[in-house]
């Protein structure tokens, strides 16, 4: 029973430390509270299901920003996602009480998926850019690359608001 408490407060303790950073990049890609909350509890079912074993902190982190990934890229892929039409008037979203980190979120959800990935774990994540190109499984160029390509067309965004 005792062993039972601890791998219970574990898990716990991992929720609590990543679960807005699951969220976070999970809504940033599907730009969607709702697919957001799917992809968040798959992630986490995955982890809790398979108890994968890690050589760091910085290891659980990666693998868990990486498993997020893949299940916004099979959501997207998905045949019934395929089908459906989305009401962007009725889609669910947040706002926080700052107008302007209002208006930045707005702007970066404007970004192609791939650069909102980049730029996400780049800036809301302080990851190297070696570390955003491990996880997304893309080269170290093409990281930096798609960051200059975001930065400037939401530099685009805000000159034409």
């Amino acid at each position: 029973m005792e062993q039972s408490t601890c791998a219970d407060q574990f898990q716990e303790q991992v929720v609590e430390k990543y679960s807005e950073m699951v969220y976070r990049l999970a809504f940033s890609q599907l730009r969607s509270k709702t697919d957001a909350d799917d992809v968040y509890q798959e992630v986490f079912f995955r982890y809790f299901r398979r108890q994968p074993s890690f050589q760091s902190e910085e290891h659980r982190k990666a693998w868990l920003l990486r498993v997020t990934m893949n299940c916004c890229k099979k959501l997207w892929a998905s045949s019934w996602r395929r089908k459906i039409v989305f009401w962007e008037e009725g889609e669910e979203t947040f706002s926080f009480p700052d107008p302007e980190v209002n208006e930045l979120r707005e702007q970066l959800l404007r970004l192609p998926s791939s650069y909102r990935a980049v730029v996400h774990l780049f800036y809301f994540e302080d990851m190297s850019v070696e570390e955003v190109a491990q996880i997304l499984g893309r080269k170290p160029s093409t990281v930096r690359t798609q960051l200059t390509r975001a930065r400037r067309l939401l530099h685009k965004y805000f000159d034409e608001d």
